[in-house]
C-alpha cells in the first residue's frame, strides 16, 4: 500500500486490490480497483482525507504508521460507502483524540453503519472552511454524485479538490497520475456508465462546481488522479449530456436459431443504412461494456424468443440492468420468435419504464422467419434510419 507524494506535504495512500472480481458482488473489475486515502499534513495539524475499505485496514493502518504519523486532529469522511469508511472505526481507535469531519447526512449514515459514536463527530455545513495552520480544506456538498450524502474537500493553498468516488476509475496501478493510456481506455468510462450515469443531472450540476473551483488537481478515492482537469470534465461532460450518437445497441439472445438470423438480418440492414450497431450476445455480454454502450446509442433494439410466455430471461435482465442505468436512447425496438404467443413486448415495455424512449412496432414471428419477415426487418432498418436522420444524427 504505497504512500506517494501529491505534492510537499499531501500524500496518497493507496490500497491496490489487482485481484477483486466483482465490486459490490454485481461490477466486473477487468482492471482492479484502488482505495485511494489523503493525508494532508497542515503544519499545525494534521488531516486524513477518507479511509478504505475495511479488508484493507490493515495495510492502512501501516502506512500510517510507516509514514509517523504520531497524531491524526481530523479524519474527513466525503461518502459514507464502506469502500471508503470500512477502516474507520479502526483509524479512530488508533488516533483517540482525532475528530470525524463530514456534513449531517453522512455522519447520520456513519452512525448507522459502523456505530460511530456522535461525540466523535465534527458536522460541517457546505462551505465550511477548517484551518490545519498552514493549509484550509474547504467542504462542498454534493448531493445525488451518486449518493445523498456526498461532498468534496477541497485544499485550498494547493488547489487539490477530493472528490471522493466522482471522477474516478476502477483501475488498480502504480501510476500516481492518469497517463495517456489510461485516458484512452476504457475504465474510465466503464466506471461512470456503471456508477454514475443514472444520476446525470446532478453530474452535470457538480461538474460546473468543479469547473468554478478550478482545481489543479483531482483527487477521487478510486483510481489514478488528474492534473489534465480540463480533460476530465470534457469527457464527464459528454457522457452526462443527453447526447446521442448514430449508434443501435442490440441485445439477442436465442434457443433454436430464429431470433439469431432475425438479430443478424436486422443488422445487416442497419449497417447498409450507415447505422452503427453494437451487437451483445446476452449469454456471455460484458455489463461494463453494455453500461458503456448505453451512454452513446440512440436505439435499442432487443432480440429475443418468447419463453414461458415472456422474454428470455437474460433478455429480462439486461433490460432491467438498462433501466436501472437510465439510458439516453430516443428509440426502442423488440423483435424475436415465439411458439404460441406470449407477452413479451408488454413485459419489455414494463421492465424500461425508466427510458422515455419512443417505442417502435414490434416484429414479432411465429416460427423461423420467412421472407415476408425479413421484408418487415428492413422496414424497421428505414425507420430507424429516419428517426436518426431527424434527430440529426445521419
Amino acid at each position: 500500500m504505497p504512500a506517494q507524494k501529491v505534492v510537499e506535504g499531501v500524500r496518497a495512500i493507496r490500497a491496490l486490490d489487482w485481484d477483486l472480481p466483482m465490486f459490490d458482488e454485481l461490477i466486473p473489475l477487468p482492471e482492479g480497483t484502488t482505495y485511494n486515502a489523503y493525508l494532508v499534513q497542515g503544519g499545525e495539524k494534521n488531516a486524513l482525507v477518507d479511509t478504505v475499505d475495511g479488508r484493507m485496514t490493515a495495510e492502512l493502518m501501516d502506512a500510517l504508521a510507516r509514514i509517523g504519523v504520531e497524531q491524526l486532529h481530523y479524519i474527513v469522511a466525503n461518502h459514507a460507502e464502506k469502500d471508503h469508511s470500512g477502516s474507520l472505526p479502526a483509524v479512530l481507535a488508533e488516533y483517540p483524540s482525532a475528530k470525524l469531519v463530514t456534513n449531517s447526512r453522512c455522519a447520520g449514515m456513519l452512525q448507522d453503519s459502523l456505530f460511530v459514536p456522535r461525540e466523535r463527530i465534527q458536522v460541517v455545513d457546505d462551505g465550511e472552511t477548517l484551518s490545519l495552520g498552514s493549509r484550509t480544506l474547504q467542504f462542498h456538498l454534493a448531493p445525488g454524485v451518486h449518493w445523498p450524502e456526498t461532498m468534496f474537500t477541497l485544499l485550498r493553498e494547493d488547489g487539490i479538490l477530493f472528490t471522493c468516488d466522482f471522477l474516478g476509475a476502477h483501475f488498480a496501478s502504480t501510476d500516481l497520475f492518469v497517463t495517456p493510456a489510461v485516458m484512452g481506455g476504457s475504465s474510465i468510462k466503464r466506471y461512470f456508465a456503471e456508477i454514475m450515469a443514472p444520476y446525470r443531472p446532478h453530474v452535470r450540476k457538480h461538474l460546473a462546481k468543479v469547473r468554478e473551483m478550478n482545481p489543479a488537481i483531482v483527487a477521487p478515492s478510486h483510481g489514478p488522479l488528474h492534473k489534465d482537469v480540463a480533460a476530465i470534465l470534457d469527457l464527464h461532460e459528454e457522457w452526462a449530456s443527453e447526447n446521442v450518437k448514430n449508434e443501435v445497441m442490440l441485445l439477442h439472445v436465442s434457443t433454436h436459431g430464429a431470433t439469431r438470423a432475425m438479430a443478424d438480418h436486422l443488422m445487416n440492414a442497419l449497417l447498409e443504412r450507415e447505422i452503427c450497431v453494437r451487437p451483445f450476445h446476452l449469454t456471455r455480454a460484458d455489463m461494463g461494456e453494455l453500461a458503456i454502450a448505453l451512454l452513446d446509442a440512440a436505439t435499442i433494439v432487443v432480440a429475443s424468443p418468447t419463453i414461458l410466455a415472456g422474454l428470455h430471461p437474460l433478455a429480462a435482465s439486461a433490460a432491467f440492468l438498462a433501466n436501472q442505468l437510465r439510458p439516453k436512447a430516443k428509440i426502442l425496438g423488440v423483435i424475436g420468435a415465439y411458439g404460441w404467443g406470449g407477452r413479451m413486448v408488454e413485459q419489455l415495455n414494463g421492465l424500461l419504464s425508466n427510458t422515455k424512449a419512443e417505442a417502435l412496432p414490434p416484429v414479432l414471428v411465429k416460427g423461423h422467419p420467412r421472407a415476408q419477415d425479413l421484408l418487415a426487418l428492413d422496414e424497421l432498418a428505414d425507420t430507424i434510419r429516419r428517426k436518426h436522420h431527424d434527430l440529426g444524427l445521419l
